[in-house]
């Protein structure tokens, strides 16, 4: 099992995101190669896929969001999808780790996640890999 970080927009990439994303959201349209690219050339956002083997198909991926603001450099993760096929074998966990060990590398104070109470595998993991529930609430407004 392997987890890499994606440097490059390759149609592999492409190919491999627009597989993942349904899977992570039934209303999330497909993207374009160019947003691909410019979603791996962001400074502070790194992807991160995860492979059963070396050279084999990407079956999972994770986002990892870094910013800096006036309380210290932190961390987001964000879109974290297994393939139905490769769940509960592990690649959550790997991926989560490596963007633990990432952000823990570029100095991050923290790392954050959502995910919802539904979502109860999901919840075991990050659990599982050391995250603490947080008494929060959540808001979102929809951009316009």
């Amino acid at each position: 099992m392997t987890v890499e970080l994606v440097k490059h927009a390759t149609s592999e990439v492409i190919d491999s995101i627009n597989r993942l994303i349904p899977q992570l959201s039934s209303s999330a349209p497909s993207l374009t190669a160019n947003q691909v690219e410019a979603l791996v050339d962001q400074p502070d956002t790194h992807l991160f896929f995860y492979r059963p083997e070396e050279g084999g198909p990407v079956l999972g991926m994770l986002t990892l969001a870094t910013f800096m603001i006036p309380t210290g450099l932190r961390a987001w993760i964000e879109d974290v999808v297994v393939d139905e096929a490769a769940r509960g074998k592990g690649a959550g966990q790997l991926l989560v780790e490596a963007a633990a060990k990432k952000a823990a590398e570029l100095g991050c104070k923290t790392i954050d996640l959502t995910s919802r109470p539904s979502r109860e595998a999901a919840n075991r993991l990050y659990q599982r890999c050391g995250f603490s529930l947080r008494e929060t609430n959540v808001y979102r407004l929809e951009a316009k």
